[in-house]
């Protein structure tokens, strides 16, 4: 009985679990509320630098905050800068490896989130696993290994 109940409780708890992971990263290209942006470029050293994967989720930013924004008339580019000074109806923002503010005063709607965690290098991780090489070679080691001959029966 006591495994039984043990089990339960095991299962309730990874489903409970496993719907708090959908409900903090559901992205929010489906309409969630979590952005992952890679990191390209040096405007942010010292604090990202270049294949950093930034989670951003939405909410109203700050002075100070770093948020990802996309500013109107771009194709969806994101730029990834601190909050430097305005307000909902247009913010400032500059990299912190800037001299001069963005040339964009992008409002809340433009605004897809305040960046909440950093991953260093993840971004160059996905940018390997991108290219045609590295999955050329797998297919290539796939088929060796399934066309190599087994032992011999006698």
């Amino acid at each position: 009985m006591r495994r039984v109940v043990a089990s339960s409780l095991v299962s309730g708890l990874m489903y409970a679990l496993a719907a708090v992971a959908v409900v903090l990263l559901w992205p929010s290209s489906l309409g969630g509320c979590t952005t992952l942006t890679v990191v390209r470029g040096q405007s942010m050293e010292p604090t990202l630098h270049d294949g950093d994967v930034v989670l951003a989720r939405c909410g109203r930013p700050e002075v100070d905050d770093v948020v990802v924004y996309a500013p109107a008339g771009y194709d969806g580019t994101q730029i990834i800068h601190r909050v430097v000074g305005g307000g909902p109806s247009g913010w400032v923002l500059q990299g912190d490896n800037n001299d001069v503010v963005d040339p964009f005063t992008p409002t809340d709607d433009e605004v897809v989130g305040v960046a909440r965690l950093t991953v260093p290098h993840l971004g160059a991780a996905t940018a390997f696993l991108a290219h045609p090489g590295p999955w050329s070679a797998l297919v290539l080691i796939s088929v060796l290994l399934l066309a190599w001959p087994g032992p011999r029966r006698v």
